[in-house]
């Protein structure tokens, strides 16, 4: 097939899943209601809970949600061709991952802004919660991990680095670390002047927006700022540091850092995606891919494992962790939940969609493609590359505008480490939450300090960014336990908000039967990868999916009897555990 057509398809989809079924779903299903106090208003703080306009906060909730994972993902799983990646990566997304961030921040609005973990004690009952809180803590940990150590491997100096010839790179951007700390300066002067000297959203958002691209052109000139790439900072060295900004990010008010990075972060995606979208269209390639490989040499299965390893680019867990974590938090409006939360997801999956192009038409030819996705051991080499990959192609399809493709695989290679870090600084407040939570469970008052909660949630991403099996770095063997977790989480998700809705006296169908989907798919994983951790003798991952399994299956049974019960709360949206 011609790739514009199937690309031009895709976008009718995307509009008709948000300008229909969407709206179907915010005005018959959820009942959105715009004079309805949100717990941005009813409890704000200044600090967590901040009433934020819609446009940011769609910016903040899009670059949280929008890590490696949508990128990385699709990279991996197009070993499986083009057509089943991106059948998932679009159907998946309508129907399944955009429902899904859009029940997650309706049931935590409708709940003074508490995590999913804290809502299932609501709708399920109190040994959910536990079961929950324990799924999110080991997921966000366990993903952040594999993220640190990703892009430490970006920012460090490789032998494959060139600074004349920055497209030929795979595994090393260096060139991303200055425009990724200017960032970090801009968007805390941003914060100051919103929230404290009341300037306005426009002109502000200009200049940050000029400033960032003036720091985009200037990493690719001075890809190592100056230095020789001989001192430039070792991987390991990289690590801490990554470390040591995602407990500032999570212990500083929203406002400070997070809101306007990820606003200036967010316009820079818009950019790049219409770039290399436009890229894309004009220089009109063909699919260097095949369409299906049902079989390749070492890969698990196609069903479920695609669905697993795409993760993030059509549905994720970890999105209703920030829907119901820090969006709902923020959100000024209910009606503004369909653009937020299915329009974030939207977004998210054209960055899905780009790289499933980008890793299949964005190749020169099919040798250069089976030389990079040959079997699953090329793969299993090293995820870096296969963002790498990512950032080439797109870099291809910009060079097609008459942009110097040194530019565009450094302005690429920015969005791909930026994005991981907004991702990386959300995601350590979220674990926070959740240790935060823990503590209040078990009567540990002492956790609900923020300094000492994330200084736990640090410690426990730390552990998965050094973890090695065999001395070799756990990358993948962790990323597929993460996309295990991951999916176990979005389908326990949208267990919670079936049984809300069906509890409220309403249709159930359109939540429930994506949630059987994905649980029904997730289990088969976690046993047919629990075969092969015995059969490796892995016994401690064979030991964490074992956990996972259980710990599943008995969220599944305990939703199963509060569905069996009927108890439905016939008073329209009760916020549950009011002080």
């Amino acid at each position: 097939m011609n790739p514009l057509i199937a690309v031009v398809g895709c976008f009718v989809v995307y509009a008709l899943g948000f300008v229909v079924y969407a709206k179907f779903l915010a005005g018959r299903i959820f009942r959105l209601d715009p004079d309805r106090r949100t717990p941005a208003h009813e409890l704000g703080d200044d600090v967590d809970y901040v009433p934020t306009n819609r446009f940011v906060l769609f910016g903040h909730h899009f670059a949280s949600i929008t890590g490696l994972a949508p990128m990385l993902g699709p990279a991996v799983a197009v070993i499986w061709g083009w057509v089943p990646a991106m059948i998932w990566v679009v159907f998946g997304a309508v129907f399944v991952g955009c429902v899904h961030d859009f029940g997650a921040l309706v049931v935590s609005m409708r709940a003074r802004g508490q995590s999913i973990g804290k809502v299932a004690e609501g709708v399920i009952g109190h040994r959910a919660k536990f079961l929950f809180l324990a799924i999110i803590f080991f997921g966000i940990a366990l993903a952040m991990g594999v993220f640190v150590f990703i892009i430490a491997k970006l920012f460090s100096v490789g032998p494959d680095f060139d600074p004349q010839d920055l497209a030929t790179a795979t595994t090393s951007f260096p060139s991303a670390v200055l425009p990724s700390a200017a960032l970090m300066v801009m968007a805390m002067v941003m914060g100051l002047l919103l929230y404290r000297r009341n300037f306005p959203l426009a002109p502000t958002t200009v200049v940050g927006f000029v400033l960032m691209l003036f720091f985009v052109w200037l990493g690719a000139r001075y890809p190592t700022v100056g230095l020789d790439p001989a001192d430039w900072p070792a991987q390991a060295l990289w690590t801490w540091i990554l470390l040591g900004y995602a407990f500032l990010a999570s212990v500083l008010p929203v406002w400070s850092l997070l809101q306007a990075r990820d606003f200036l972060n967010s316009l820079l995606l818009y950019l790049g995606l219409a770039a290399a979208y436009v890229g894309f269209f004009v220089l009109a390639p063909v699919f260097q891919a095949p369409p299906i490989d049902p079989h390749p040499e070492g890969a698990p299965s196609l069903f479920p494992f695609v669905f697993i390893v795409i993760a993030c680019g059509a549905a994720s867990g970890f999105h209703g962790l920030v829907s119901s974590g820090t969006t709902a938090k923020q959100i000024g409006k209910e009606t503004d939940a369909r653009f937020i939360a299915y329009g974030g997801m939207i977004g998210e999956s054209l960055l899905g969609l780009l790289a499933v192009l980008a890793c299949t038409a964005g190749f020169d030819s099919i040798e250069a493609w089976n030389a990079s996705y040959k079997d699953w051991a090329t793969i299993q080499a090293g995820l870096s590359a296969k963002l790498g990959a990512f950032i080439n192609g797109c870099a291809n399809f910009i060079g097609a505008l008459g942009i110097d493709q040194n530019l565009a695989a450094a302005f690429i290679a920015v969005i791909v480490v930026s994005f991981a870090l907004t991702t990386l600084d959300s995601a350590t407040r979220l674990l926070r939450f959740n240790v935060s939570e823990i503590g209040a469970s078990l009567r540990i008052p002492i956790l609900n300090n923020r300094f000492l909660a994330t200084a736990i949630a640090v410690a426990a991403i730390c552990f998965f960014a050094f973890y090695r099996i065999d001395g070799k770095p756990a990358g993948l063997a962790l990323w597929t336990l993460f996309g295990i977790t991951n999916q176990l989480l979005a389908g326990l998700t949208l267990l919670v908000v079936t049984l809300y809705i069906h509890q409220r006296g309403r249709y159930p169908f359109f939540t429930g039967l994506p949630a059987v989907f994905m649980l029904i798919s997730t289990f088969i994983a976690i046993i047919e990868k629990l075969v092969g951790f015995y059969g490796d003798d892995q016994h401690l991952l064979l030991t964490v999916g074992g956990a996972l399994l259980l710990t599943g299956v008995g969220i599944v049974i305990e939703g199963a009897r509060a569905f069996a019960r009927r108890d439905r709360r016939r008073t329209e949206d009760v916020d549950y555990h009011q002080p």
